[in-house]
């Protein structure tokens, strides 16, 4: 398989992680479990560098079993929750661990060459800022919740997080519910968990984040991603993408 990163524009760090292009370009089919990790995919997928779809995914609170044919292309942009209401401009709550299906010329990408990613992303980024610089300012409260919950990895009460933004706890849920389908509680839960593969894979099964003992991080970790610290470690046939790739810098 091939697997590349690309960065995003600078103007888009609040709201894009990063754009990413996976081809099996193996004579077999792969099979992977995808795992958490607080984002959410706007993803193009290719037969045979042929277009096929345009799928936006929800919020993964939970693993996700995928098999990926031979001469499969995908290439992906991995959005922050800020994207839902600033870029993408919708709701992703009805399709929490699931996906919609978007028309083919979304965004104009059906006309477009994917040969070069490069040029890809760089009109992405043209095209996302533009999107960005015709709508008003994003609402501060939001901008500064995000960039701590980034920033602490979800290792914060949700009443530390309200204080801090000036922004109830009630209307920071409810925000979440209607616009991602999930909790603040359960969104820093899966920050936690992601923020764990980094040490689980460097052989570190112990939480190294904020939790109560050994038993509450494996409890936590099994909810989010279906497995314990000593299965993701171990991480046989490289079933876990993230681990075998994304971590890898």
């Amino acid at each position: 398989m091939i697997y590349k990163e690309f960065q995003p524009d600078a103007a888009l760090s609040d709201f894009v992680k990063n754009y990413w292009w996976f081809d099996n370009s193996s004579d077999q089919k792969l099979d992977f479990t995808i795992l958490p990790d607080g984002c959410f995919d706007l993803i193009v997928s290719f037969n045979d560098h042929q277009q096929e779809e345009i799928s936006l995914t929800g919020l993964w609170t939970k693993q996700v079993e995928i098999s990926i044919d031979p001469n499969i292309q995908l290439f992906g942009i991995r959005f922050k929750l800020l994207a839902a209401d600033y870029i993408v401009q919708q709701s992703i709550s009805s399709f929490c661990d699931s996906e919609q299906i978007k028309e083919s010329s979304f965004w104009g990408l059906d006309t477009t060459s994917f040969e070069d990613l490069e040029s890809v992303t760089n009109e992405l980024n043209k095209r996302m800022v533009s999107i960005l610089n015709n709508q008003k300012e994003a609402d501060s409260r939001k901008q500064k919740l995000f960039s701590l919950l980034y920033q602490t990895n979800g290792e914060l009460t949700v009443e530390d997080y309200s204080k801090q933004v000036f922004w109830t706890s009630r209307q920071i849920n409810r925000y979440f519910k209607g616009r991602f389908g999930v909790s603040l509680k359960s969104y820093c839960k899966i920050l936690k968990c992601y923020a764990s593969f980094k040490h689980i894979k460097e052989g570190q099964l112990y939480p190294e984040h904020n939790y109560f003992d050994q038993s509450h991080f494996i409890k936590d970790l099994k909810k989010v991603t279906g497995n314990n610290p000593t299965e993701l470690f171990e991480n046989k046939n490289d079933r876990f993408l993230q681990l075998a790739t994304i971590i890898e810098k």
